[in-house]
């Protein structure tokens, strides 16, 4: 899918979920919630949270792309910040040319939320724009999926690709790298700010 056509709808609807009140009534459950603004929130059969239930105020773009949880863990640019990152370098569909780009890996994240890697579950990854991607953790783990922070030495900006991507190199895997380039990267949604964790 060529994701520079997709129906971008999220400023319309504005971007309230994306900045969850940490002080709201909803006490951490286990870890300690966030104390900046979350940027990705990870729901479904986790075993760790750090925040309670969907709020239909608060959390208004969760709310209209259907997402519902009664618990979830959520992470701020902090919490990426202080796991461990991996740097890749594939060429992009948007000017066919390669970029950095760097973040801890897919799995890693999961494993805040206490998602072991390998296990038997498949990642529902929604962008703010609706995009929504189903991949087994196996693909995601083959694939070295990062959840990207930087591209070429700079933060992500809202309104761009970020504030995070899910990505692989396409470059170098061989499910991907003789496709056209604009065909390579239909599961990395950009603007990733939920992660549905679903038992297989």
């Amino acid at each position: 899918m060529n994701m520079n056509k997709r129906n971008f709808v999220a400023a319309g609807m504005g971007l309230a979920g994306l900045w969850t009140a940490t002080g709201s009534s909803h006490a951490a459950t286990q870890a300690k919630a966030p104390s900046g603004p979350t940027l990705l929130t990870i729901s479904g059969a986790i075993t760790q949270s750090n925040r309670g239930a969907l709020d239909a105020t608060i959390d208004q773009m969760m709310g209209k792309h259907g997402i519902q949880f009664d618990k979830a863990y959520a992470l701020d640019a902090a919490a990426l910040a202080r796991m461990p990152a991996v740097t890749i370098k594939p060429t992009l569909e948007y000017d066919s040319k390669p970029h950095t780009l760097k973040g801890p890996l897919l799995t890693t994240v999961l494993a805040a939320a206490g998602v072991a890697a390998g296990s038997p579950v498949q990642l529902g990854l929604r962008a703010v724009d609706g995009y929504n991607v189903n991949i087994s953790m196996a693909d995601a783990q083959a694939y070295r999926m990062i959840v990207a922070t930087h591209i070429d030495g700079q933060p992500m900006a809202l309104g761009g690709l970020g504030p995070q991507w899910a990505v692989y190199d396409a470059d170098v895997l061989p499910a991907f790298k003789d496709k056209p380039v604009k065909e390579r990267f239909g599961l990395c949604p950009w603007g990733l700010y939920h992660i549905e964790v679903k038992k297989a």
